[in-house]
C-alpha cells in the first residue's frame, strides 16, 4: 500500500522485492493494515467453517433421541470447542479484521499506529487455533467442560485442557494488542478537524470495545491461570476440600464473560449504524445519543455478571441488584433500536444485500434482546437456567445478531476491499435462506427450554423429538447456506467480477461520513434527499 511505512529504511526505500515483498513473504511479514485485515478475515472464515462443522455434528446427534453417532464425552467436547472456536476464532477476529481495514480509512490515518505489533497480534491466532483443534487428538480429548471451563470439571481433565488454556492466553494477548492499536490509532492519528463527535459510528463502537477488551481479557487470563495452578501446582483456589470455592471461578469468569458478549456485538452496532443511513439516504438519527448509548451499554456490562449465577445460592438482595442492573441495559439498547428505525423512517430506502442483513439484524437482535430481558427476571431464570431457552437467547444475539452484522458489513465494504461487485442475486439468496433457517433453528429452542429440555445433553426425552428434528434440519440448511456464501459469493468476488464504481451504492457511500454539523474534511458528494 502506497504511503504505508514498515518502519524499516531498506524496505521503505529499497528496490525490487525488498520494497514490495511478494508471495508468502507479503503475508507473513505484513505491516499493511489492509493485508492484516484480510488475514484476520480469512482466518475468521476458516474458523467459522470449523466451528460450524462442530455445530452440524451436534445437531446430527440430536436429530433423534438416544445416542446415534457419538458418546456423551465426545458430544461434550464438540459443544465446548464449538463455543470457544466461534467466540475466539470466528466472531472476534472477524470484527478485528473489519477494524484493521476500515478504522485507518475512516479516521484518515496512513496505517494502524503500531504496524509490527499489528502483525504479531494476528500471527498469535493460527497457533492458538491449532492448539484448540488438535486438543481433540490428545489423551482424554478436548475439554468437555463447555466454553466456560468450570471447575472442578476443568481441573480434572486431561492435557487437552492445558492446550485450551494456552490457546486462550494467546488469543487474549492478541486481543489486547489489537485493542491498544485501535485506541492509539483513533485517539492519536485522526485527520485534522475530525473531532471525536464527528467520527463514523464504527470507529466509536470499536474505540469503546477496545477499552472493554483491555479491561476484561486479563480477568479471563487470571481465571484460567488459577485453573492451571490447581491442575499442576497443588493450589486449591477452586477446591472446597482445600479451602477454595468453585463458585469463585464463576464470579471471575463472568466478570470477563458478560462484557465479552458486548465485545462481540458493539462493533456490529457500529456497522449497522453506517449501513442503515447509507441505504436510507438520510443521516443517522440521534448521532450523539448513539455514542452515549454505546458507552452506557459498555459501562453497565461490568455490573451484571452474576445474572449468569442466579442458581448458585446468592442472597436475594444480590439477585435483586443483578436483576435490575441487567434490565437497565435494555434502555440504551432500546435507544439504539429506536434510532435505527427512526433513521429509516421516511428515508429513500433501497434493499441491496447490506441493507437486507441490517434490517434482518434489527429483527433477530430484538428477539434476542427480549428473551434476555425475560431471563433477567431472577425467578424465571431459576426455571430456565441451563435449558434450551438460554441457548436460543444467546444464539439469537450472537448468530443472528453478530453474524448478520458481519454479513451486512461484508457486503457493504467488499467493493472497497476487492474492487469488484459481488453478485446481488446470490447475495439475496444468501440473505433469505439465512433469515429463514436461523429462525427455524433457534426459535423452537425457546419452546424446548420452556418445556424443560436441558442443554449440553447428548440425549433427551422422546417428547422433544419433533422440535429437535425441525431444529436439526434447519441448522444443517443454515450451515449449507454459509458454505454457499463462501463458494459462490466470496471466492468469485475475490477472483473478479464487475468492477466496483467509485460510489457502489449510488452515492449513498458518502452518507457513511455524515456528522451532526458540517466538517471541514468532508469531501463526499451527498445524494439529494428524497422526501
Amino acid at each position: 500500500m502506497a504511503g504505508t511505512s514498515t518502519g524499516s529504511p531498506d524496505l521503505v526505500h529499497g528496490e525490487g522485492a525488498a520494497a514490495h515483498p511478494h508471495g508468502w513473504r507479503r503475508w507473513l511479514f505484513a505491516t499493511n493494515h489492509k493485508d492484516i485485515g484480510t488475514l484476520y478475515l480469512f482466518f475468521s472464515v476458516t474458523m467459522l467453517m470449523i466451528g460450524g462443522a462442530l455445530a452440524m455434528l451436534i445437531r446430527l446427534e440430536l436429530f433423534r433421541p438416544g445416542l446415534q453417532f457419538v458418546q456423551p464425552e465426545l458430544y461434550n467436547q464438540f459443544v465446548g470447542m464449538h463455543g470457544l472456536i466461534m467466540i475466539f476464532g470466528a466472531i472476534m477476529p472477524a470484527f478485528v479484521g473489519f477494524a484493521n481495514w476500515m478504522v485507518p480509512l475512516q479516521v484518515g490515518a496512513a496505517d494502524m499506529a503500531f504496524a509490527r505489533m499489528n502483525n504479531f497480534s494476528f500471527w498469535l491466532l493460527p497457533p492458538a487455533a491449532l492448539l484448540l483443534v488438535t486438543s481433540f487428538f490428545v489423551a482424554g480429548g478436548a475439554p468437555g467442560s463447555g466454553w466456560t471451563m468450570y471447575p472442578p470439571l476443568s481441573v480434572q481433565m486431561g492435557p487437552g485442557m492445558d492446550m485450551t488454556i494456552f490457546a486462550v492466553h494467546m488469543m487474549g494477548a492478541s486481543s489486547i494488542m489489537g485493542a491498544i492499536n485501535i485506541i492509539t490509532t483513533i485517539l492519536n492519528m485522526r485527520a485534522p478537524g475530525l473531532h471525536l463527535m464527528r467520527m463514523p459510528m464504527f470507529c466509536w463502537t470499536w474505540l469503546i470495545t477496545a477499552y472493554l477488551l483491555i479491561a476484561v481479557m486479563p480477568v479471563l487470563a487470571t481465571a484460567v491461570t488459577m485453573v492451571l495452578t490447581d491442575r499442576h501446582f497443588d493450589t486449591t483456589f477452586f477446591n472446597a476440600a482445600g479451602g477454595g470455592d468453585p463458585v469463585m471461578f464463576q464470579h471471575i469468569f463472568w466478570f470477563f464473560g458478560h462484557p465479552e458478549v458486548y465485545i462481540m456485538i458493539l462493533p456490529g452496532f457500529g456497522i449497522i449504524s453506517q449501513v442503515i443511513p447509507a441505504f436510507s439516504r438520510k443521516p443517522l438519527f440521534g448521532y450523539a445519543s448513539m455514542v452515549y448509548a454505546t458507552a452506557a451499554i459498555a459501562i453497565i456490562s461490568f455490573i451484571v455478571w452474576a445474572h449468569h449465577m442466579f442458581t448458585t445460592g446468592m442472597p436475594v438482595t444480590a439477585q435483586l441488584f443483578f436483576m435490575y442492573a441487567t434490565m437497565l441495559v435494555a434502555i440504551p439498547t432500546g435507544v439504539k433500536v429506536f434510532n435505527w428505525v427512526a433513521t429509516m423512517w421516511k428515508g429513500a430506502l433501497s434493499f441491496e444485500a447490506p441493507m437486507l442483513f441490517a434490517v434482518g439484524f434489527l429483527w433477530v437482535f430484538t428477539i434476542g434482546g427480549f428473551s434476555g430481558l425475560i431471563l433477567a427476571v431472577a425467578p424465571i431464570d431459576v426455571q430456565m437456567q441451563d435449558t434450551y431457552y438460554v441457548v436460543a437467547h444467546f444464539h439469537y444475539v450472537l448468530v443472528a445478531g453478530s453474524l448478520f452484522a458481519l454479513f451486512s458489513g461484508y457486503y457493504y465494504w467488499v467493493p472497497k476491499w476487492t474492487g469488484h461487485m459481488y453478485n446481488e442475486k446470490r447475495a439475496h439468496f444468501h440473505f433469505w435462506n439465512s433469515l429463514l433457517w436461523v429462525n427455524l433453528t433457534f426459535f423452537p429452542m425457546h419452546f424446548l427450554g420452556l418445556a424443560g429440555m436441558p442443554r449440553r445433553y447428548a440425549d433427551y426425552a422422546s417428547q422433544f423429538t419433533d422440535f429437535n428434528e425441525l431444529v436439526s434440519v434447519a441448522a444443517w440448511l443454515f450451515g449449507l447456506t454459509q458454505v454457499y456464501w463462501l463458494l459462490f459469493i466470496v471466492l468469485p468476488n475475490i477472483r473478479g467480477g464487475p468492477p466496483a464504481p467509485a460510489k457502489p451504492w449510488d452515492g449513498a457511500e458518502g452518507l457513511e461520513w455524515t456528522v451532526p454539523s458540517p466538517a471541514p474534511f468532508h469531501t463526499f458528494e451527498k445524494p439529494p434527499l428524497i422526501k
